[in-house]
């Protein structure tokens, strides 16, 4: 009799067993689509965490001296040989914060021949440096280099602009240079 009982007992219990393993099964497959799921969002947060790349490094020209001229005219660096992240414009002489952050600009005006060499920095429309070097002899180099730090929305300008009855040099040895990347985003 208690042999009939187990037995019973065992039948009634394969059901179970059968429901159980279906479980188990079920959440094997879940425990491997929740890692596979883990694994993917990990790799969008890597890849959405990764921080915007930008740098530019450009020379003004070949020409020699550029200006004195009766308007001020923005200065166009056309020879790049750094622009990561595209945010340089050759074209326009523009450079264009992509995203917010913390920009370090640096430029360096170069004059040779007697007279002004200056340099205006613009944001956007507004004029936030000015620098010059008076030369007064012939054929004496004058140069003077400056940075910048500034904190840029995306889509803010920057941009240089010679100065009316200034004049800035440029040749093959890429004495004015205008250049910048990004520090850190916010």
């Amino acid at each position: 009799r208690f042999h009939f009982v187990v037995r019973a007992s065992l039948d009634l219990l394969r059901p179970e067993q059968t429901r159980l393993s279906s479980s188990e099964s079920r959440i094997d497959q879940l425990e491997r689509v929740n890692s596979r799921l883990s694994s993917m969002i990990q790799m969008f947060f890597f890849v959405s965490s990764e921080k915007p790349k930008v740098a530019f490094y450009t020379a003004l020209t070949d020409a020699g001296t550029l200006g004195p001229y009766n308007t001020a005219i923005t200065l166009k660096y056309s020879k790049v040989f750094t622009n990561i992240g595209n945010a340089y414009n050759p074209s326009t002489g523009f450079f264009t914060a992509p995203v917010k952050g913390v920009y370090n600009l640096q430029f360096t005006a170069f004059g040779i021949d007697a007279g002004v060499t200056g340099v205006y920095v613009y944001k956007n429309n507004q004029r936030i440096m000015y620098n010059l070097e008076i030369n007064n002899s012939n054929y004496v180099p004058e140069f003077f280099t400056k940075s910048l730090v500034l904190e840029l929305t995306a889509g803010d300008v920057i941009y240089l602009v010679l100065p009316s009855g200034y004049s800035i040099y440029d040749d093959i040895y890429n004495q004015s240079t205008f250049s910048g990347s990004l520090l850190f985003t916010l």
